[in-house]
């Protein structure tokens, strides 16, 4: 059965976004960037929220030619390629670059999902995404990257009841960020 890893990044206080929705306080160096690679060749499609899906789709599909970093340059041809899920109840597909729109039975066309054939899974950021697929007993794995900034507020980073978690890993990256891997118990 495929897993759903929920791939995250956070503040050390917590918070997935700042006060103002603003995502400018992530830093992906080397490091961290050959690691997100290796979790993007484990998988073969994105699972994304609606807002997510908004700030994803508003910067990777020209990535490559509008930024000289090098994980741009990399990452922006394998979202452009590889499918793409969006669950919304406002969008209306189909949409550009391989995605697809799911907007009702989300508890059972994720479960269709998990038990199909393929790589696992991966849910990028979108905390409320991430809350209702907790809630449903649906996400696997959680990898939690820790950021070194302290935003104040914003986004919690999983907004659901009180849940046990089994830490499976850590690791540092660039000597700056934390990955704190998780499954859920």
């Amino acid at each position: 059965m495929r897993k759903i890893i929920y791939w995250v990044h956070t503040s050390v206080d917590g918070f997935v976004d700042g006060p103002n929705g603003e995502f400018d306080w992530t830093e992906l160096g080397p490091e961290l960037a050959d690691y997100a690679h290796e979790v993007h060749d484990g998988v073969d499609t994105f699972l994304y929220g609606r807002v997510v899906w908004e700030m994803m789709s508003g910067y990777w599909p020209t990535a490559d030619k509008e930024s000289d970093h090098p994980h741009d340059q990399e990452f922006a041809p394998i979202w452009r390629e590889t499918p793409k899920i969006v669950f919304s109840r406002t969008l209306r597909g189909p949409l550009d670059w391989n995605t697809t729109v799911i907007n009702s039975d989300v508890a059972e066309s994720v479960a269709a999902l998990k038990s199909g054939t393929g790589k696992d899974l991966l849910l990028n950021g979108g905390s409320g995404m991430a809350a209702t697929l907790a809630d449903l007993g649906l996400v696997d794995e959680i990898q939690v990257i820790v950021h070194p900034v302290i935003l104040g507020g914003g986004k919690r980073l999983l907004p659901i009841a009180r849940t046990a978690l089994e830490l499976t890993g850590t690791r540092t990256f660039d000597n700056r960020s934390v990955l704190l891997s998780y499954t859920l118990g």
